[in-house]
Parts: structure tokens; C-alpha cells; sequence
């Protein structure tokens, strides 16, 4: 299965299915394919789906649906770890053989009564000279080395330390024979030839477990031996409040910001800043600018901030970047892919002459179909909000309507330019900013108080639309001026 050589690159993603894409994820997934592209390597998708309880199928399609959304296609896979038990149990076979691993029959409870009060936590090696038979019920632990140390050559942070008296002898394989991640990443590793391990900091713990696994088995069969990886342990992510991002305190799911009608080529472009940047200092850059720049040896050992607004920025500016057709086209995506609005919104003389002012004002495709939802009958409505500040809330507000409706009903053209007149002449006779004066028609013929240029959507939204709204809010407030008991005053 192996292909290439050892010299060649080769990178992997290996994400489990349990929940949501990350965008810790994503940026790890990001890297890996920079460090391919940069050096015509391969990137590999593996999906460790090996823990059966969390295991969740959905998010396996949702991962390979995240990873082609931002347009990181892999070059090999995917493979599934649920599908390469075989490797896994060849892998222990040559440890047991050599003496690396052996059998323990201990309960948590049992070593945990043992190592009551000791100074050093874990596994206390009990059954390490016991020669107890390997069968099912009893979980294999690997023989960590008595002294010395292992150290992890970690491209971003140097040499790691660990000294191998705070490693206990750790477990490899359950009780029920499956192999722990510890020994299936390893096995895995080795079998695709893997140059680079490029993964988040948060691994690099158990990487010295990872150093002794693989080491064993170099020595146990050298015929086979595969040289140690590169290591590169990415920064962790972090909130404002300077915590490391949670799915259970923080929006962290791709899924989520591509429902909300972010751009991929924007997300991709904030990921690939968060732990490293351009020496020049510049934010925005085409992805072949970054695959032409990008080293690891670059990457920032810092936790880097995710900050949503920043990214909120980013893709106003790339929305605004593009051109109108392809804009037009992004929301219609965006409405089929989601589900969130008819596609057909995005459709029409009415989009099509609205689109130009819609794109200058989104900061996502989410926001779009609210500033023409104005358009439609089944979709217009006026909100509580605005109508009690614009309309109840302004005493002139019924005369400036009723002018409005006067003089728009007498225009020969019902254009921009003209509405924009005779609305200037309302706010001089009333002594008011235009602004003011605009904020009672606006909310009866748009229903906000804030949308896109009023006289604008008027000419659009056309003559008889216009006209029959205001006639409803003066309806309205005539409605809500009447004596409520039926008697004059």
C-alpha cells in the first residue's frame, strides 16, 4: 500500500469522527496540505474512527464535506483505522515478540488502591515481571525504559524532553484486544511512510510514547525500519479570554461558518494566520502565495487568538472582491447548500439591480436575503422596534407619510433621483435632515430602519408597492389614534 519513498513528502490529516470539524482542525488540516503543495509531496486523509462509542457516521461524511468546502483535496484516501485491524494487531505481534509489551490484568480500582498517596501518579509496573499469558481480558502495556530520557524533535518548539521515569508503561491495547491510538497512529505512520507529523500542540505529550513505539519496532525487525518522522506541534487556539477554544463554550465547527455564509477562500486565508504570517506583514494573499511561502520553521509556538470578528472582516472584504456575478452566484450556494432561503431570492431584475448595494453592506452570505426580503409580499414586515421609534415615536411622522404618499403618487418617473427630491422638499417644510425625515417612509415601505439606500429600494420595489405600504402604516396609526371604546373626543 505504501507508495513513494522515504524521502519523499508525506503528510497526513487524521481527524476522528465524534463531533464537529474544528477549525483547530482545519488549520491543521491546512498546513499539512501547504507542506505538500510547497514541496510536491502527498497529503493523506486518514480518518481514526477506531473509538466505537463516539463514533458518529454523519461527522465522518460532515469532515470530508468540510475539507472540500475549503478546497484542500487529499491525495490519498480516505482510509479508515476501523478497516486496519490487521495492522495494528502485526504491530503488537513484533512488540510481544521482542519483549517490549506484555500482559497486565489490573482494574483501574486495583492500581489506583496500590498507588494510594504515592508521589508519582500512574501505573505502578505491577504486573511488569508477572509473564502473564497474552489473552483476551488482559489489556498489553508497553515497557518503558527504566532511565534516560526521549526527546521529541519538534520543528516549531526544538528538543523536547521528557524524562522516561514520568512515563509510566502505558497501554497499547484494551483488554478486548483493540489497539489503543498510541499504537495505531504509529503503525499507521510507518505503513504510509509519513515524513512529516504536523498536528496540534496538544498531542505532544503522548509524542514521546509515539518516539518509543516507533523506535521498538525499528529495533525489533530493522529489515522493516522506517526513520522518525519530522514533528511540528502547532500553537493552540484561544478565545478572547485568552482560554483554549471549547465546541462546548466557543463556535468553533466549520459546518457553522459555512452555514452562515462565510467564503471558504476567506476562512482559509484567517486559519493560515493563526500561528504564522507573511514577513512583509500583509493579511490577505492568494492561496497560491501562501503555498509558495509557507515553512513550518515559521510557525509561532504562541497560542494564537481566534478572533471571530477579525474573520467576520475577512470575509466582507472577499465578498467585496468579488465579482458581481460571482456573487450572485455564492448566495444562490449558499440558499441551495443550506436550505435558508429559496435560491430564487437571488434571482430577477430586482435581485440584479439591488445586488451591487447589497454586496457593498454583507459581511456574510447570511445576511443577504434580509436586505431584499423587502421585495416580497409573503416576506416583508415591519419591525416593532423601528415602527415604535420611526413612526410612534415621531409626532410629525403621520404628515411626513401622507406628503410622501402625495407627491411619490404625483412623480411622472418613480426613480431614485426624483424620490430623493421630493423627500428633501417634506424635510425643509418640516425644518428636519433629510435622515429624519426618511426614517418614517423608510420603515413603512422597508420595515427597518437600516437596509440598503432608501430611494434606491423605492424604485425598485416600484410605484404601486410603495404607495400601498404607506397607505397601510397611515391605516395604522389612524387605527392606533382612534378612542379605543368606540366614542369621540
Amino acid at each position: 500500500m505504501t507508495t513513494g519513498t522515504a524521502q519523499q513528502v508525506r503528510v497526513r490529516i487524521a481527524p476522528s469522527p465524534t463531533g464537529y470539524f474544528h477549525v483547530g482542525g482545519a488549520r491543521t488540516a491546512l498546513y499539512n496540505w501547504c507542506v505538500a503543495r510547497r514541496n510536491g509531496g502527498v497529503f493523506i486523509l486518514r480518518i481514526e474512527d477506531t473509538d466505537r462509542e463516539r463514533h458518529q457516521e454523519e461527522q465522518y461524511e460532515g469532515i470530508l464535506e468540510a475539507l472540500r468546502w475549503l478546497d484542500l483535496g487529499w491525495d490519498e484516501g480516505p482510509y479508515r483505522q476501523s478497516e486496519r485491524r490487521a495492522l495494528y494487531h502485526a504491530a503488537l505481534d513484533t512488540l510481544w515478540d521482542s519483549g517490549r509489551i506484555y500482559a497486565c490484568d489490573c482494574t483501574r480500582e486495583m492500581v489506583e488502591a496500590r498507588t494510594k498517596g504515592n508521589t508519582t501518579p500512574g501505573y505502578d509496573g505491577f504486573c511488569r515481571d508477572r509473564g502473564l499469558e497474552r489473552r483476551p481480558g488482559r489489556a498489553l502495556r508497553f515497557r518503558v525504559p527504566d532511565g534516560g530520557i526521549t526527546v521529541v524533535h519538534d520543528v516549531i518548539r526544538g528538543a523536547v524532553e521528557f524524562a522516561n521515569a514520568t512515563i509510566e508503561d502505558f497501554v497499547v491495547a484494551k483488554s478486548n484486544g483493540d489497539a489503543l491510538f498510541v499504537l495505531a497512529v504509529v503503525a499507521d505512520d510507518r505503513d504510509m511512510s509519513i515524513s512529516h507529523v504536523i498536528r496540534a500542540e496538544e498531542h505532544l505529550p503522548t509524542t514521546p510514547k509515539a518516539v518509543l513505539i516507533w523506535e521498538a519496532l525499528n529495533a525489533a525487525d530493522p529489515a522493516v525500519a522506517r526513520p522518525l518522522p519530522v514533528f511540528a506541534h502547532l500553537p493552540i487556539l484561544v478565545n478572547e479570554r485568552r482560554q483554549k477554544i471549547s465546541k462546548r463554550r466557543d463556535r468553533v465547527a466549520i459546518e457553522d461558518y459555512r452555514a452562515q455564509g462565510f467564503l471558504p477562500e476567506a476562512m482559509a486565508n484567517y486559519l493560515a494566520l493563526l500561528g504564522w504570517s507573511f514577513a512583509d506583514g500583509r493579511e490577505l494573499f492568494s492561496r497560491q502565495e501562501l503555498v509558495d511561502t509557507f515553512r513550518l520553521e515559521d510557525v509561532n509556538h504562541s497560542p494564537a487568538f481566534f478572533d471571530e470578528k477579525k474573520l467576520l472582516h475577512f470575509n466582507g472584504v472577499y465578498i467585496r472582491a468579488l465579482p458581481s456575478e460571482a456573487f450572485t452566484d455564492r448566495c444562490r450556494r449558499w440558499a441551495r447548500d443550506t436550505g435558508s432561503a429559496p435560491p430564487s431570492l437571488f434571482d430577477g431584475p430586482e435581485w440584479f439591480a439591488l445586488a451591487p448595494l447589497v454586496q457593498e453592506r454583507v459581511a456574510v452570505l447570511a445576511e443577504a436575503p434580509g436586505y431584499v426580503a423587502f421585495l416580497s409580499a409573503e416576506s416583508f414586515s415591519i419591525d416593532a422596534d423601528s415602527w415604535s421609534r420611526a413612526v410612534e415615536g415621531d409626532a410629525e411622522a403621520p404628515a411626513i407619510l401622507a406628503e410622501a404618499r402625495e407627491r411619490f403618487d404625483g412623480l411622472e418617473a418613480f426613480r431614485a433621483v426624483e424620490l430623493k427630491s421630493e423627500l428633501e422638499a417634506i424635510a425643509e417644510a418640516h425644518g428636519r435632515r433629510l435622515g429624519k425625515a426618511q426614517a418614517p417612509v423608510r420603515v413603512a415601505t422597508l420595515g427597518r430602519t437600516v437596509g440598503l439606500p432608501l430611494f434606491e429600494s423605492l424604485e425598485v420595489l416600484g410605484r404601486d408597492k410603495a404607495l400601498e405600504r404607506i397607505d397601510r402604516a397611515l391605516e395604522r396609526i389612524g387605527q392606533a389614534l382612534a378612542p379605543s371604546d368606540g366614542h369621540s373626543v
